[in-house]
């Protein structure tokens, strides 16, 4: 019933086609030289999408890791992110530029805006401005947006040059974000799950099924993300947790056990509710 996914399935971003691997590896709370063993494992591994922020105090141990696995730069799609503190345009084109920094790197694939909070609407269209001139400027090849929901999306669609490339969301079966999934592939902009595990607290849930696969709660997890067309970045920080979340293409969930899983939805969030912010 899925669609034929491997590790090497991408999505289209944008106008300009870029090709993004759905398959990333997230480095959320992986620090110093852990963060860089678990990035180069992921890339001897044949991972090559990466995801990190300024925010997780990594990009210098991911810039490493990359530059020294000997794999082309233009083969690696690398993530960061804008955080609330640097909102507005001068600000954001600073922190744009401590992070290309810090990655010692040319050019970052996508740049997206962490939050949509932190600061007033006014300067959120200010920070999404600085990102259209990086972009234009070639010093990112995409941009987009993260935690924003349908009405922030609107407020952003009705004042860019550039649409969104992409919104990264906590997407799990717990909050299966149906509606904002619907608008963004309407938008044409690519939908990206974070805390796909929902910080283990499904784990344990016989509903996901893990016995019936073969499989264990995190792969079912993971790969029910991937057959909604979704971008995932599950972390982990061992080589072992690396193995298992990637074994997810050789075999596929039923279309009754999707709709099984998508039925667990509670509007449950593990991390912040980004429908407060205004």
């Amino acid at each position: 019933a899925a669609l034929k996914l491997s590790m090497r399935s991408s999505v289209k971003l944008g106008p300009r086609g870029i090709s993004m691997p759905m398959y990333g590896f997230g480095t959320y709370k992986l620090k110093g030289s852990k963060c860089k063993k678990m990035v180069t494992a992921a890339l001897k591994r044949g991972v090559r999408h990466i995801d990190t922020a300024s925010f997780y105090d990594n990009e210098k141990y991911v810039g490493e890791a990359i530059r020294e696995s000997g794999i082309p730069r233009e083969d690696i799609f690398v993530v960061t992110k804008l955080w609330p503190d640097d909102h507005g345009f001068a600000k954001a084109t600073n922190a744009f530029y401590t992070s290309l920094n810090n990655l010692g790197f040319d050019y970052i694939d996508l740049y997206l805006i962490h939050w949509p909070g932190g600061a007033p609407a006014d300067l959120r269209k200010e920070s999404w401005q600085a990102l259209e001139k990086l972009l234009t400027e070639g010093k990112c090849k995409a941009i987009g947006v993260s935690n924003y929901t349908i009405k922030h999306l609107k407020e952003l669609l009705n004042y860019c040059k550039i649409p969104p490339a992409v919104n990264q969301v906590e997407f799990h079966p717990k909050l299966y974000q149906k509606e904002l999934l619907h608008f963004c592939s309407e938008k044409g902009i690519a939908l990206g799950a974070y805390s796909s595990l929902a910080k283990g607290a499904l784990i344990g849930d016989k509903t996901i099924m893990a016995k019936k696969y073969s499989r264990t709660p995190a792969q079912i997890l993971l790969r029910w993300a991937l057959e909604h067309e979704v971008i995932i970045i599950p972390k982990c920080s061992t080589e072992e947790r690396l193995e298992e979340n990637m074994n997810l293409f050789d075999w596929e969930l039923t279309a009754e056990d999707m709709k099984v899983l998508d039925a667990m939805h509670e509007d449950w969030h593990c991390t912040w509710d980004p429908s407060q912010i205004k």
